[in-house]
């Protein structure tokens, strides 16, 4: 059985050995880097299936390369800081971190951690080539189509089913307006601008069984909004 890659990324060098060996000795194939230099360098010779990363690392930010890492890749990321609040927490997941630990941290607790973001991300994973449940409907990837739930086709506009990809690709992360557009539509946010909002209030009636209390498509005050996977 393939072993699944981690690349463990932070410039505290007795930390990032403990964690290498600890999930070596758990069956993950894993690497350890101090900085995003060596983070591109390991990502130039194959994309892992996980980062685990600092946040607050000597010579950059672990944010900012979050965010480079969920634009151009599947991987999930787990990152890892010394402060544990709520803004920074979300701040972490709006940069496309797929789960959140505070340091100090126990082993175990970091490895069922990666086991379970692996987990998801195979779930993901499994669904994209074919259709996926979602909410009362199947989405159909390939056909590029949304079934109702009496297996009537739902129509969707072009623009509706990039926003709904996006949603896709990115599970349970918080996503702003800024990055949708970017994602969904490849163009700048503009002050003002609506149309993400529009969209996914259309979006909601296709999909929810109750739009005014969405279990899949939720706001997140202040920070944009989350697809929730069922």
């Amino acid at each position: 059985m393939t072993r699944n890659r981690l690349l463990v990324v932070d410039d505290e060098a007795p930390l990032r050995e403990m964690v290498q060996d600890y999930l070596s000795m758990h069956g993950f194939d894993v690497r350890a880097v101090p900085d995003g230099a060596g983070m591109w360098e390991e990502f130039a010779r194959g994309a892992p299936d996980l980062v685990i990363l600092d946040v607050n690392l000597a010579a950059e930010s672990g944010y900012d390369l979050a965010r480079q890492i969920a634009e151009k890749n599947r991987t999930g990321i787990l990152m890892l800081t010394a402060v544990g609040d709520l803004p920074n927490r979300l701040e972490g997941l709006a940069a496309g971190a797929d789960d959140y630990m505070a340091k100090p941290f126990e082993p175990r607790e970091l490895l069922a951690r990666v086991r379970s973001v692996i987990r998801r991300l195979g779930e993901v994973e499994a669904d994209r080539p074919g259709l996926v449940r979602l909410g009362r409907c199947v989405f159909d990837s390939v056909g590029r189509r949304l079934v109702g739930p009496g297996g009537e086709d739902i129509d969707l506009t072009a623009m509706e089913f990039d926003l709904l990809s996006v949603f896709l690709r990115h599970p349970r992360q918080i996503l702003s307006r800024e990055r949708l557009c970017q994602l969904a539509h490849d163009r700048a946010f503009e002050p003002g601008d609506r149309s993400i909002d529009i969209r996914i209030t259309r979006l909601r009636k296709k999909i929810e069984t109750d739009p005014e209390k969405p279990a899949h498509l939720k706001t997140v005050r202040g920070e944009g909004y989350v697809y929730e996977p069922a």
